[in-house]
């Protein structure tokens, strides 16, 4: 499993020129899953989303967005999910299958809320479009 961790200001996601999902201040996180990526996997993914500690506080970066109850926008993106490869075009074949990519994308966000993080999801496959005020900025990539 793959994410993009970024802390934002202000983010909205739309899809067909509606709005779908906005958050203030917290993170906005693109998710990629992984073929061999499970449970357990998802588990600590979201533990990590819940209590990385990137924001500031006595000039640290101390606090998460539970600390701060702050919200997270998950973005379910397959496209984290490339080998390096040689050529130009990106090679996809590690991403898991959708239908598993989908019911993991989802357990994360489930788990998160159970972790008491306020939670704000894209649409699974669809093509979406992001503004996001990133703060900062400041960006995390995390391989699980």
């Amino acid at each position: 499993m793959r994410a993009v961790i970024q802390r934002v200001k202000h983010a909205k996601l739309s899809v067909n020129d509606q709005l779908v999902s906005e958050i203030d201040s917290g993170l906005m996180v693109m998710l990629g899953v992984m073929r061999d990526d499970d449970i357990e996997i998802a588990k600590r993914m979201a533990k990590k989303i819940a209590t990385i500690r990137i924001f500031e506080r006595n000039n640290k970066l101390n606090d998460s967005v539970l600390d701060l109850g702050y919200s997270v926008l998950l973005i379910s993106n397959f496209t984290l999910c490339t080998t390096d490869t040689s050529g130009a075009r990106p090679d996809f074949s590690p991403s898991a299958d959708k239908n598993v990519a989908e019911q993991l994308y989802l357990y994360v966000a489930k788990e998160l809320e159970a972790l008491g993080v306020n939670v704000k999801l894209g649409i699974f496959g669809a093509d979406m479009q992001i503004d996001a005020h990133l703060d900062g900025p400041i960006t995390i990539f995390k391989k699980i």
